[in-house]
């Protein structure tokens, strides 16, 4: 069961409405779950949004900021516990470890960032934790169009293209997250050695 939920988002609410609405209604549900929010701890954009709701509802909100972003002044001063690091890095690791499982929703080079580093630990068997991606309008199209390319050209498994829970409904990416089963294949290493990837 997952009782510590980390999401990747922007420091931005975009264009559409769209995002900073399910924002909201994704905050709302995990308070009413009792699901902890783990976050990058910024005050701004979609993750301002995430942790304001959440608060606001009597959530908790951990976040996890690296100290030069807190010289910047974009920290969150009204969280449940800020862990400030020293590099992105130990950001990325400590999220990692505070979460039971991660949602990525529209964001930019740090949100895609996030969720390989987190994609490729399950990969490599260093984590072993669902990942889902919340595709609000068809934003990550292009992004899924790219990993079912490196499919068909034999540079990523399918089985672990299926790590990547994807729906544009946060209730069911919750319940997929819920279900989610490790994915099991031959090591990756082996594989290249044996020209099946």
């Amino acid at each position: 069961m997952i009782k510590s939920l980390c999401i990747f988002c922007g420091s931005g609410v975009g264009r559409q409405a769209i995002y900073a609405e399910h924002a909201v209604k994704l905050a709302e549900y995990l308070i009413a779950e009792k699901i902890t929010l783990v976050y990058g701890g910024a005050n701004v954009g979609l993750m301002g949004v995430l942790a304001d709701t959440m608060l606001a509802g009597g959530g908790k909100v951990i976040g996890v900021m690296p100290k030069s972003l807190v010289e910047r002044e974009v920290a969150h001063t009204g969280l449940t516990k800020m862990h400030i690091v020293e590099g992105m890095q130990e950001r990325k690791a400590l999220m990692a470890d505070l979460s039971d499982a991660f949602i990525a929703m529209p964001g930019a080079y740090g949100t895609l960032d996030e969720l390989f580093e987190v994609l490729t630990w399950n990969q490599l068997g260093i984590i072993n934790k669902p990942i889902g991606l919340l595709n609000l309008d068809g934003f990550f199209n292009p992004l899924l169009q790219m990993l079912d390319h490196a499919v068909a050209e034999r540079f990523l498994r399918p089985e672990h293209r299926k790590m990547l829970i994807t729906g544009d409904d946060f209730f069911q990416v919750m319940h997929d997250l819920d279900e989610y089963q490790p994915v099991t294949a031959e090591k990756w290493i082996e594989g290249l050695k044996q020209g099946k990837i």
